[in-house]
């Protein structure tokens, strides 16, 4: 639903200013392209983000499903904000979004394979079609088909989104799902974590699924965003009116810590290794 809110017209959806043969090179399918939030205060949620992160927004376009932001760096957009209707008491979390090169046929796909389609397929004026969508376990995602590129995002960036994983209950069982409707190759990613796995597209690493039991209440996926400083920018959230969820622990891919913000979204802060 975020991506109807306007037309990307001069932008990628990333904010790279591209033109002739990069704007209309493809993306292989499955590549998380695009992360977006939907809030009850979307004043509240761009002051947070944008103090924790250093954010610019800008609206881009018609506002027909309500008000919607896209959150900047150095020129650049990183994410989108868009605002829930009053009525609408949902909980609120980050959206990853999934490169496909024909919307409409992984929306019939997801539909026949266990998972569900909330919205669309749907036209996002000149910029592309777009599905929201939850898997057999639950947990929402986007399908984007661009009529111009999405990403690469900017990369070792304080505030940019750098990693997406699916947080689920079982990933033996929900990852042949994904498998089946982009064609990931699966690796584990260590040989203690045995339900944790690594989903490869065209022979680099761009997602996880880890697989943490029945404890877990809601799968989702969990977008992690680069920080300068792990400890200190989780100590902001909570500065801010949010929270920290788990103490930092050092992984092979750097520094994290999962936070929630003040609406209770949650989202990974990471200081990659370098």
């Amino acid at each position: 639903m975020t991506e109807v809110w306007g037309s990307s017209r001069g932008h990628r959806p990333d904010g790279v200013r591209a033109s002739g043969e990069e704007e209309t090179r493809r993306q292989t399918p499955g590549t998380p392209c695009w992360t977006s939030l939907l809030v009850h205060d979307l004043e509240a949620t761009q002051e947070f983000y944008g103090e924790l992160f250093g954010w610019s927004y800008y609206s881009p376009g018609p506002r027909q499903l309500g008000p919607y932001v896209r959150a900047t760096i150095e020129g650049h957009d990183v994410a989108g904000l868009g605002e829930l209707p009053p009525d609408r008491k949902l909980s609120n979390s980050w959206t990853t979004y999934l490169a496909s090169d024909d919307a409409d046929a992984s929306a019939e796909w997801i539909r026949c394979s266990g998972g569900t389609v909330g919205v669309g397929p749907l036209a996002a004026e000149d910029a592309g079609r777009l599905v929201l969508a939850a898997d057999p376990a639950g947990a929402p995602f986007g399908v984007w088909q661009g009529q111009k590129l999405m990403g690469p995002q900017l990369t070792g960036v304080p505030g940019t989104p750098v990693w997406h994983e699916l947080v689920t209950h079982d990933a033996s069982v929900v990852v042949k799902f994904y498998r089946a409707l982009f064609e990931y190759e699966m690796k584990p990613m260590d040989e203690v974590d045995t339900d944790s796995l690594m989903l490869h597209l065209d022979g680099r690493p761009v997602a996880a699924v880890r697989g943490v039991g029945t404890r877990l209440r809601h799968p989702h996926w969990m977008t992690h965003f680069e920080v300068a400083d792990a400890d200190a920018a989780a100590k902001r959230v909570a500065a801010l009116g949010g929270r920290v969820v788990g103490a930092p622990e050092d992984t092979a891919a750097g520094r994290i810590v999962t936070v929630a913000d003040p609406e209770g979204a949650l989202f990974t802060l990471r200081r990659s290794a370098r």
